[in-house]
């Protein structure tokens, strides 16, 4: 994407989730996506004296968890609704903080983050292989990062989405994926799936295939 398109794609996913937050369906992403950001939450281990970042961090739920685990924790999020949502949700919380940001672009020094999470973000990046970068450097030796995606290339019941929300999406498969996390500098990059418990009224792809999970370490 050249610079103008890259704006409107950042304009164009503001606007859906801005819409959602407006809607309520912030609470209602983080009840459906709980169970799979524990799965790459419980990869990290947030903990004292560590730092933590969530790359579209929604409503800011998995900021509260690391805070709550005694990390200083941070989200930011391009949708100025998410982020407000997530203030208020967090108000009282110690070791909080929440910015808007058009990720890769961010407030912050590189190498000074412990842990880095992203929720069902990633794929809406223009430059999605300048975003993991991005993120590698933010690192400090020895940091963690786990990123969860449900559009992947072998989950084809997600390949109808970006036309549905009139965005362009990244679709790589899972072995792209992994293939992404070496050429940022990652190293000990695994893949996981969370498959959730079989439900008449879910798409049978969650307990099928399930969300996908690429975790990722950075050498001492």
């Amino acid at each position: 994407m050249n610079q103008q398109e890259q704006q409107r794609q950042y304009e164009r996913v503001r606007g859906i989730f801005d819409e959602w937050a407006r809607a309520g369906r912030a609470e209602g992403m983080e009840q459906g996506h709980g169970p799979a950001a524990r799965e790459g939450f419980a990869f990290l281990e947030p903990g004292p004296g560590q730092r933590y970042l969530d790359i579209g961090c929604g409503n800011g739920y998995t900021v509260r968890w690391a805070a709550e685990a005694g990390a200083q924790a941070f989200g930011i999020d391009l949708s100025r609704e998410m982020i407000a949502r997530a203030k208020k949700l967090s108000a009282g919380i110690p070791k909080t903080e929440f910015q808007v940001c058009a990720f890769p672009d961010h407030p912050f020094e590189p190498g000074s983050m412990d842990r880095i999470f992203s929720m069902e973000t990633f794929y809406y990046f223009p430059n999605l292989d300048e975003a993991l970068q991005a993120a590698f450097d933010l690192l400090r030796p020895t940091g963690r990062m786990a990123v969860i995606v449900d559009y992947y290339g072998e989950n084809q019941d997600s390949h109808s989405w970006p036309e549905h929300l009139g965005c362009a999406f990244d679709l790589r498969s899972e072995a792209e994926w992994e293939d992404s996390f070496h050429r940022a500098g990652f190293a000990k990059v695994q893949r996981r799936h969370f498959l959730y418990p079989p439900d008449p009224s879910k798409e049978r792809w969650k307990s099928e295939l399930g969300s996908l999970l690429i975790l990722g370490e950075k050498k001492a």
